[in-house]
């Protein structure tokens, strides 16, 4: 067991589970992952494998046929993952947090439909808050949803949807003017849908359409795409907690989640760059000797090891106090911007231990150098980040004059 980004006070179950999952991403994922993400290709043997080792039930509730997990043990999970691969980790951050809206937001009725499939892995969810006008801006959203009899009638374009074409289940935040007076704050005007539909590309169900993949500079493998309404109908039972209005706070809910996980992708990929790193680093020789034993590559080491360890710290920190039943936004937000930005170095350090062989795609850098710009992003850029920080100091910091 490496040294680097232990955590203490473990469980022996949590501690098992880790285990597991480290050994699953040696043997299955580390191997094939550089090839698959070349093809863009699905790892659909992957995901078989984190079903049978029910990876997709892990915080989902015991009575609900899942593991019953913390966010700190699911958070530890997605860091091995993500250390292997980032876009498997892909795969199940999205199913995760719209199975945690469920929990916390979802009607008895919801829980019951949907969470045991989720947990089996047979339905997987996707979430779905971006459109191609707004970016970071989700009082902007411009998709609706009109009452009509007993449905709801949606219409409108999102974007950067993961899962958007393997899913079968869409969190879908949109617009909803009823009961609501002209005036309203945006965020209490708006609303979760829980979309089911069917795998693919296409129309997945009437006033559907999933266009197809958005190619990316990396993140491949996990498919993402668009998701277009035209006059899509949704049943009233579909309105996550059974109640329009809540929406933006139940995605923003999710999106702590989110955060956290977008950090510990960042803890793993930071992990492996390292790995790469110091391997190489002990291989390669000038003037004589390995480059591990030139000043420079040594501090270089000091400074990437320094930082994996203190983004693992600080993730953990979020994914406990998220756990506690306490207010996270200020450490998930710390964690995330922290991870996002350390990985970014870490991985760009290890291509330049690499030299010219880090440039080509035999080595396995030159995909996490593609990789690690994703997580500058996801969930929220570096700039919505220091926005929330600066916000909750001010909240924990009030000036008592």
């Amino acid at each position: 067991m490496a040294r680097l980004a232990q955590t203490a006070g473990l469980t022996d179950i949590q501690q098992e589970i880790l285990s597991t999952v480290r050994d699953f991403v040696d043997k299955e994922i580390i191997p094939v992952a550089t090839e698959l993400e070349h093809r863009d290709e699905y790892p659909q043997a992957i995901v078989d494998g984190l079903k049978e080792l029910g990876l997709f039930g892990l915080m989902i509730p015991e009575e609900y046929g899942g593991l019953g997990e913390s966010l700190l043990t699911y958070a530890l999970c997605v860091e091995e993952i993500a250390r292997g691969w980032m876009s498997v980790s892909g795969i199940i951050n999205t199913h995760f947090i719209v199975a945690y809206m469920l929990k916390q937001h979802g009607t008895q009725e919801q829980k019951d439909h949907f969470l045991p499939r989720m947990a089996a892995g047979d339905v997987r969810g996707a979430f779905s808050m971006s459109e191609p006008g707004l970016g970071s801006d989700v009082s902007a959203i411009t998709s609706k949803a009109v009452k009509d009899g007993d449905d709801y009638v949606l219409n409108g374009q999102k974007m950067w949807l993961t899962n958007g074409g393997t899913s079968t289940l869409v969190a879908v935040l949109v617009r909803s003017d009823e009961g609501h007076p002209e005036g309203t704050a945006p965020h209490k005007s708006m609303t979760t849908f829980l979309v089911e539909k069917e795998p693919g590309f296409g129309e997945v169900r009437p006033g559907l359409t999933i266009p197809g993949k958005i190619d990316k500079m990396g993140y491949k493998g996990v498919d993402t795409t668009e998701l277009i309404m035209d006059d899509l109908r949704i049943p009233a039972n579909r309105v996550l907690g059974g109640a329009t209005g809540r929406g933006f706070y139940q995605m923003m809910d999710g999106v702590e989640v989110g955060r956290v996980n977008v950090a510990a992708r960042g803890c793993g990929v930071a992990q492996r760059a390292f790995e790469l790193g110091v391997s190489y680093a002990q291989q390669r020789h000038t003037f004589g000797k390995p480059i591990a034993q030139h000043q420079a590559i040594q501090f270089k080491l000091a400074e990437m090891a320094t930082k994996v360890e203190a983004a693992h710290a600080m993730m953990v920190n979020a994914a406990r106090k998220k756990d506690s039943g306490e207010r996270n936004d200020l450490e998930a937000g710390m964690a995330k911007y922290l991870a996002s930005e350390y990985c970014k170095e870490v991985v760009e350090d290890a291509f330049r231990i690499h030299g010219g062989y880090g440039f080509s795609k035999e080595y396995e850098i030159e995909r996490l150098y593609r990789e690690a710009p994703m997580l500058l992003i996801g969930e929220g850029t570096a700039e919505i980040q220091k926005m929330i920080i600066g916000r909750r100091l001010l909240e924990e910091y009030r000036f008592q004059g």
